[in-house]
């Protein structure tokens, strides 16, 4: 199914995370204070601990190789786009989109994907970011009981559903998150997510234009140094987490903060791959003319 969006509707869209991007680098006060507590919380913490945590944290360097054990099931994202598609369409339409793939409404293919209307891929994505949401409140709660002595579970599990909550966004909005290209953007999601201003102004250039061969070389350089970016985001949780520090209180704290990083995180991707599908749709609509 092509994708009928006109060039006045994609660009009006466009505008909108542009703003998004501006109210991004504007951080309110508590954010700019939220990296100091992380200099506390290492001394509270047991150095068997810490390592533990420093291992866990290690993962985003295979994953940044491999894909490591992050990568998420393709067909399962495809599947609910198939579904979304399905609703929005009138009942001929979907007839005839029955035909096209032999009467299966599970054979979405990701290059599929990739012409279905803006509108589908939206749906979908906030579908997933729903449940890693509820999933990551819950979890911090389950978490925030023991305290310190399950932060080192907490902070890593936290790192590992914004992996995949990213790669979900990859494929809502037709990218591969296999290739190692995608890999690096995701990464980039989750270094702008956790970023202050200055950081994120950085990412938004460093992404500019990134479909353009030579410019995603140099992106993938920059990122060499990707133990930066696992650093900007476990300081992130900041103070948020030292209330977690508090054993059964933390269950509050760490359901509210696993929350709210899991919300910032899937924003920032949704937004920027979005971002990167209209103005592809733009640049095919300008090739049409």
């Amino acid at each position: 199914m092509e994708a009928v969006e006109d060039s006045a509707y994609l660009s009006g869209e466009l505008k909108k995370i542009e703003a998004w991007e501006k109210d991004q680098k504007q951080a309110w006060f508590w954010e700019k204070l939220s990296r100091l507590p992380f200099l506390l919380l290492d001394k509270l913490t047991p150095k068997r601990i810490r390592d533990k945590l420093g291992d866990a944290l290690g993962e985003v360097g295979r994953f940044l190789q491999t894909g490591g054990q992050y990568l998420v099931q393709e067909k399962s994202v495809l599947k609910l786009l198939q579904a979304a598609s399905r609703v929005s369409l009138s009942e001929e339409a979907r007839k005839s989109q029955e035909r096209d793939y032999g009467g299966k409404t599970n054979d979405l293919t990701l290059e599929q994907a990739t012409h279905l209307p803006l509108e589908v891929m939206d749906r979908t994505a906030d579908e997933l970011i729903g449940r890693r949401v509820k999933f990551a409140a819950a979890q911090g709660a389950t978490t925030g009981i023991g305290g310190v002595f399950t932060l080192a579970v907490d902070i890593p599990m936290v790192l590992g559903l914004s992996l995949k909550v990213l790669q979900e966004m990859a494929l809502c909005y037709g990218y591969d998150p296999r290739s190692e290209q995608e890999r690096v953007f995701i990464v980039k999601c989750l270094q702008f997510a956790s970023a202050d201003i200055v950081g994120k102004k950085a990412v938004l250039d460093e992404l500019a234009d990134f479909e353009q061969e030579d410019k995603s070389l140099q992106v993938f350089s920059q990122i060499q140094g990707w133990r930066e970016v696992v650093q900007t985001y476990r300081d992130s949780f900041g103070w948020k987490k030292l209330f977690q520090l508090v054993p059964v209180a933390g269950i509050l704290f760490g359901s509210i903060s696993n929350k709210g990083t899991m919300e910032d995180v899937a924003e920032a991707g949704k937004m920027l791959y979005r971002k990167r599908r209209i103005l592809a749709r733009l640049k095919e609509n300008s090739n049409k003319i």
